[in-house]
């Protein structure tokens, strides 16, 4: 019974199994068939939009030919209009060009027939100008047998009637035109100097560096020397000046070109004369205070200097030179207090022709700081000022300034000329400066005898301590306008020859004078 249980199980297990794949496949087959179906639509269509985009494509490819066709038609159309302009210029142009060739030519024919009458012309010409040539050499031998003198001589004469009436003609005008440009200049310069000098007004003293020093006594001197002269050769190798001691009564000689030293060394020796305690380890500790008072005094000197002015951003080592010029003399007038005064007169006259006083004012007070060293550097001062300016970065037109105050270089701005001029009003007020008797009278001489070097000249006179020169001169050789080329040659001599403070004047006096007697 088990056993045809298992039967049956076993048969219908395959039965099952049997039906179960034979749906299984039926299922398959119709899923296929969909799919195939399904393919078959996606085909179908896919077919009718790709014939749908080919057709869509086909017209627009030719509605784009159609339009390229037409836009080609037209450029086409336009092209050949252009070239049909062309065409017509260049024809109305050849038409031109051959009218030109025309008329080139009828000049050409017209210029031969003009060469042909040219040349007769010349040749006629150069016949009468062989014959004329020939007259004038006639005359030209009459003439010189008549007067005596060849050609050349005469050509000569007439030059020299010519050159001397030139320059008498240019004598007139020059002096027409100085005195119209002095006239005016005349007025406006002393119009503004004479208000610079109304609006700063200083003391006349000239101050002098004291190089001497009065003894209480005279066996002070002996103290002074010290035992073998170490006191004195102490004194000197501190101080680096010269002491002299002679027969001068009561009274020490200091000499040294350093004026800061020497006055280090005077300040020092009148310390030393009133303690009366004078040996080598004094003396070195005397010289070292003095020396740093004396630097502090220096400095304050340059500060107040460069405050009264109102001058700042000056470097501090400039300030330190612009101090020692206290101690700096030239013709015995101080040139820290003439520096001073040629900054405030360069002010004064800057502002007065609308310039930067303040400009001017800085320009003046360093135009002669190459003082305070020229004694340690060789060179005119006013070229060591610049460079000492220049070093310490002042502006190029101050350092212009400082060079060209004396000319050492050409001046070429007007700041240039106010501080020559400012330079000049301070040397040239009376008190001022003193020169020495010698030196003052070969100057006058000097003076003389250049103005009596030229020709014509009769007597000569230097006036008013020589800023006045009056030179007489002979009227038969000199006319009234070479009287005017007289003083100005003078006046350039003079100045290429001498060295002096200020300006010198010089007159030239012509007169005629006719002089007769009545007699009974």
């Amino acid at each position: 019974m088990k056993i045809y249980l298992m039967i049956i199980g076993i048969v219908m297990f395959a039965i099952g199994y049997a039906v179960a794949y034979w749906v299984k496949g039926k299922i398959t087959s119709q899923k296929i068939k969909a799919a195939e179906n399904g393919a078959s639509r996606i085909i179908e269509a896919a077919k009718i939009k790709s014939e749908a985009v080919i057709k869509e494509a086909q017209i627009e490819a030719k509605d784009k030919l159609f339009k390229m066709k037409t836009e080609f038609d037209l450029e086409t159309k336009e092209t050949r209009a252009e070239l049909k302009k062309r065409e017509k210029r260049l024809i109305q142009k050849e038409e031109s060009i051959d009218n030109k060739l025309e008329q080139i030519e009828r000049k050409e024919k017209e210029n031969l027939r003009k060469e042909v009458i040219l040349k007769k012309r010349e040749d006629n010409v150069e016949k009468s100008e062989s014959k004329y040539n020939e007259i004038i050499e006639e005359q030209n031998k009459q003439l010189e047998i008549i007067s005596g003198l060849t050609s050349e001589q005469a050509k000569e004469l007439l030059l020299r009637a010519m050159e001397n009436e030139a320059r008498h003609d240019g004598a007139k005008l020059i002096k027409k035109i100085e005195n119209e440009a002095k006239e005016e200049a005349e007025k406006k310069s002393k119009n503004i100097m004479a208000t610079a000098m109304q609006r700063y007004a200083s003391d006349y003293v000239a101050e002098r560096t004291v190089s001497v020093v009065q003894l209480p006594n005279d066996e002070m001197k002996g103290r002074i020397i010290g035992r073998e002269g170490r006191n004195i050769r102490t004194l000197e190798a501190a101080t680096g000046i010269d002491l002299i001691i002679d027969d001068t009564p009561e009274a020490v000689i200091l000499s040294g070109f350093n004026p800061v030293r020497r006055e280090v060394a005077r300040i020092s020796l009148m310390r030393l004369i009133s303690d009366g305690r004078i040996h080598p380890a004094r003396i070195e500790d005397v010289v070292k205070k003095v020396g740093l008072e004396v630097d502090q005094t220096i400095k304050e000197a340059g500060e107040q200097a460069a405050f009264d002015l109102g001058v700042h951003g000056i470097h501090n080592d400039l300030i330190k030179y612009i101090g020692r010029l206290k101690y700096r003399t030239s013709y015995t007038q101080n040139v820290l207090q003439h520096s001073l005064e040629v900054g405030f007169l360069s002010g004064i006259m800057a502002s007065e022709l609308g310039l930067s006083s303040k400009l001017a004012r800085r320009m003046g007070l360093l135009h002669d700081i190459g003082k305070a060293i020229d004694h340690e550097v060789e060179g005119p001062h006013a070229i060591i000022g610049s460079n000492l300016a220049k070093k310490f970065g002042e502006a190029p037109k101050v350092v212009h300034a400082i060079a060209a105050h004396h000319e050492d270089i050409t001046p070429s701005s007007v700041y240039a000329y106010l501080v020559q001029a400012a330079d000049a009003l301070s040397g040239a007020r009376p008190g001022a400066r003193k020169e020495m008797l010698e030196s003052y009278i070969k100057r006058l001489e000097d003076l003389e005898k250049i103005a009596n070097s030229f020709k014509g000249v009769a007597n000569t006179y230097a006036i008013q301590a020589g800023r006045e020169l009056r030179v007489i001169v002979e009227s038969g050789i000199i006319s009234d306008a070479d009287s005017v080329m007289l003083s100005r040659d003078i006046a350039k001599k003079i100045e290429e020859s001498l060295v002096f403070p200020g300006q010198i004047r010089v007159i030239v006096i012509r007169e005629t004078r006719a002089v007769e007697f009545a007699n009974k």
